[in-house]
């Protein structure tokens, strides 16, 4: 496979954007699907071709990954059918005698526990450990299409070069002014109901990642997996993507108070528990999973590729560069209903 092969990406929003930039800086060919004709212009502008349909257009999405020689999947962790129509697309390009490369990205929430936040766990998930990550229950978030990935994955073989990426929680401005989810929502609703909150007991810990060091992390993966045999990449499919940092929701929490505090948005920067029927103005049902319960991990695989994460930190980042775009947001807050990668 040529060095600069044909991209395909699917979901060009928080991550997606990022990573697109560092593809065309690199001389890749991308095309990006597009659900709506405005987004196609800035897009385009950027240097990407692009497509029309979205998440649900089975045969768009199988004949766009049919042509390309890559496919990255940064839309949503949650969407089982637009992870079977590429796989798909896979598929005819293996009839042919054609290799591809699909990055998949699922989430942390997948190695979730059952804390209810009453605890830092001592688990420690490793990416270099294979079977501890098959072991996922197959009802953990994201875990069911994973396992479709697989399942696929092994009927392919060594033709399907295929990586499933587990981030953290996801900080940081990426393009356009976008912000991740994680901190962002815990913050909106900080202000709407006048108090930093975390769920459960608060005392769970994830990793973390700036947008820019999770980018340049999937670039480490492609360039991996562009110059390892379809053999080698077989025996591993997992990759985690964390900087070193881990923090509690609770400490999470009570940074976002004292920030809202010096800026007059609070009265008590002190966090505190947020009641389960709140709930709908965090992540819904899945509030717990999303900002509750711990994911410990490590990148082994990405520090033994070389990648180092330089970005700035989580703190920082959401004083300086995040904060203020929260604060200029007029719209009436009501909570985040949308599939999450995290």
């Amino acid at each position: 496979m040529a060095s600069k092969g044909l991209v395909f990406l699917l979901g060009p929003g928080f991550i997606g954007l990022e990573i697109l930039g560092e593809l065309l800086e690199e001389g890749y060919s991308v095309t990006t699907l597009v659900r709506r004709d405005e987004a196609r212009a800035s897009l385009e502008r950027m240097g990407s071709k692009t497509i029309k349909g979205s998440l649900d257009d089975h045969d768009v999405i199988r004949n766009a990954a049919a042509n390309s020689d890559i496919t990255i999947h940064t839309a949503t962790a949650d969407h089982k059918a637009s992870a079977i129509a590429i796989l798909e697309g896979i598929a005819e390009r293996a009839k042919s005698g054609k290799d591809s490369i699909y990055i998949h990205t699922s989430g942390c929430s997948a190695i979730t526990d059952k804390s209810g936040g009453k605890y830092a766990s001592e688990k420690i998930y490793t990416d270099d450990e294979p079977e501890t990550l098959d072991s996922i229950a197959d009802d953990a978030p994201h875990r069911q299409v994973d396992l479709a990935i697989l399942e696929r994955r092994k009927q392919l073989g060594a033709k399907a070069k295929v990586s499933i990426v587990l981030p953290p929680v996801i900080y940081g401005l990426g393009k356009e002014n976008r912000l991740s989810i994680q901190i962002p929502t815990m913050a909106r609703f900080a202000l709407k109901h006048g108090f930093a909150g975390f769920c459960g007991g608060g005392k769970s810990v994830w990793g973390q990642i700036h947008v820019r060091d999770l980018a340049k992390g999937y670039m480490t993966i492609l360039h991996y997996m562009e110059s390892s045999s379809g053999a080698q990449v077989f025996r591993n499919p997992y990759f985690f993507i964390e900087n070193g940092d881990e923090h509690s929701w609770e400490r999470m929490a009570a940074e976002i108070g004292t920030a809202l505090h010096n800026c007059g948005k609070l009265e008590d920067p002190k966090p505190r528990e947020i009641p389960t029927e709140l709930f709908g103005d965090l992540f819904q049902e899945w509030s717990m999973a999303v900002i509750g319960e711990n994911a410990r991990n490590r990148a082994n695989r990405l520090r033994a590729l070389g990648w180092i994460p330089r970005a700035k930190s989580t703190f920082d980042s959401f004083v300086e560069d995040e904060l203020p775009i929260l604060m200029a947001e007029k719209s009436e807050y009501k909570g985040y209903g949308a599939p999450v990668a995290s």
